[in-house]
């Protein structure tokens, strides 16, 4: 038989455990919170979505050409 030497002691002392919350601070952070300004710009979401898909064409022509350059080079070593 195989002793692993686990007591149950640490198993109950872990599921004893208390959380304690600062009031204090959890009072802080949701005023923090109010305080924050709620305007959203709108042309600047959109500046963001267009810079995307900006990179997402830019990447996807790059795709295309490294297939499209391994095709032909595939090509041309199979014509010789």
């Amino acid at each position: 038989m195989l002793y692993l030497g686990m007591s149950s002691e640490n198993v109950t002392n872990k599921s004893t455990q208390t959380f304690i919350i600062d009031n204090e601070d959890f009072e802080i952070e949701k005023n923090s919170k109010e305080k924050k300004n709620t305007k959203v710009d709108i042309n600047l979401l959109m500046d963001k979505v267009r810079e995307e898909k900006r990179k997402e064409k830019k990447e996807n022509i790059i795709f295309v050409s490294l297939i499209a350059s391994v095709i032909l080079i595939t090509g041309a070593i199979a014509s010789f």
